[in-house]
């Protein structure tokens, strides 16, 4: 009865420790510009899922893109019938890993600067991708951070020769999140 008492208390502590390295969030913050001299688009969304398994290393980030807010309703409209085709391709998904886990202490408040990468799928189309942001443990989340650069050319988003100067080549894209513990 102790070795089964025993095995059932390993277990169960082993359980905790891995839910414990689980981070999540469900209203993580995209926000991307576009500017050239002829125009500045900007929109935000408030509602990107993210989650990290720090037992791992293991990553995943998933925004949709009907979800993307302008400043004008016409481009939002643009945006997704046009452009990103939101029907057709709903969502933006990351899945990859951080690279330097072992330099990130869940243990001890501070930003610790990462190296990410992965797989970025939007449009349809999956490319490798490489990038670095950081991550800031505090008051028991971990708060994630990075900017990346990504070219439409890239996802074949298809730009119209009328407004193909309004767009930059490459779209700035600013990812914020505050994940917290999984219980």
């Amino acid at each position: 009865m102790k070795k089964i008492t025993l095995f059932l208390s390993v277990l169960l502590l082993s359980i905790t420790l891995v839910n414990a390295q689980k981070y999540m969030t469900k209203a993580g913050t995209v926000k991307f510009s576009s500017e050239t001299p002829m125009e500045k688009i900007e929109a935000v969304n408030h509602q990107a899922n993210s989650a990290i398994d720090f037992s791992t290393g293991d990553f995943v980030f998933k925004v949709l893109i009907p979800g993307f807010e302008f400043p004008k309703a016409l481009m939002q409209e643009h945006f997704n019938e046009n452009y990103m085709e939101s029907e057709t391709y709903p969502d933006a998904k990351f899945i990859g890993k951080i690279v330097n886990l072992k330099d990130v202490n869940l243990g001890k408040e501070g930003i610790y600067k990462v190296a990410v990468e992965g797989s970025l799928t939007m449009h349809g189309v999956t490319k490798k991708i490489k990038e670095n942001g950081t991550l800031e443990v505090k008051g028991g989340k971990v708060l994630g951070k990075a900017t990346l650069s990504v070219t439409p050319q890239d996802y074949n988003i298809k730009i119209p020769k009328a407004v193909i100067d309004n767009i930059a080549k490459a779209i700035q894209v600013e990812v914020n999140v505050s994940l917290d513990k999984l219980n």
